[in-house]
């Protein structure tokens, strides 16, 4: 019994430690970003009703190549628009994504992938494509 124990608290830690980390507060992500000269991604995304946001998750955003090869570039900012009532954001938050959007999305497209300077200033933009990590990072990175 330890010893499932031990393994299984081993691998929560392992998973864990790739975990993508997220920040929701655009003030925030230009201070690290300005801290550690980075880059900012910022996503919008419909994370319970958009497949391509879906795939882009899956396929890029989740993977350990992309989250090793992202962590010292760049600051990852997510603006989500949940339609599902489980998943309704505060109304803080959903007014914070939607200043984001008015400025960065005003076309509303869903995924849109948003690359700025520590300033908040438009380097480019891409969506949902088929790609390897790598190459998706590569590309963003490019900006």
């Amino acid at each position: 019994m330890k010893k499932i124990i031990a393994v299984a608290f081993i691998l929560f830690f392992s998973v864990s430690s790739f975990a993508q980390e997220w920040l929701t507060n655009f003030n925030e992500a230009k201070t690290l970003a300005t801290q550690n000269n980075q880059k900012i991604i910022l996503v919008f995304q419909g994370s319970d009703w958009c497949a391509p946001c879906i795939k882009l998750d899956k396929e890029v955003w989740s993977t350990e190549t992309f989250q090793t090869l992202a962590k010292d570039k760049f600051v990852m900012l997510q603006a989500d628009f949940p339609k599902r009532k489980g998943n309704k954001l505060t109304p803080e938050l959903q007014a914070h994504n939607n200043k984001l959007s008015e400025k960065y999305n005003p076309n509303g497209y869903f995924p849109f992938v948003v690359v700025l300077n520590e300033e908040g200033t438009i380097l480019g933009n891409s969506g949902y494509e088929k790609s390897t990590p790598k190459k998706y990072f590569n590309k963003l990175n490019s900006f």
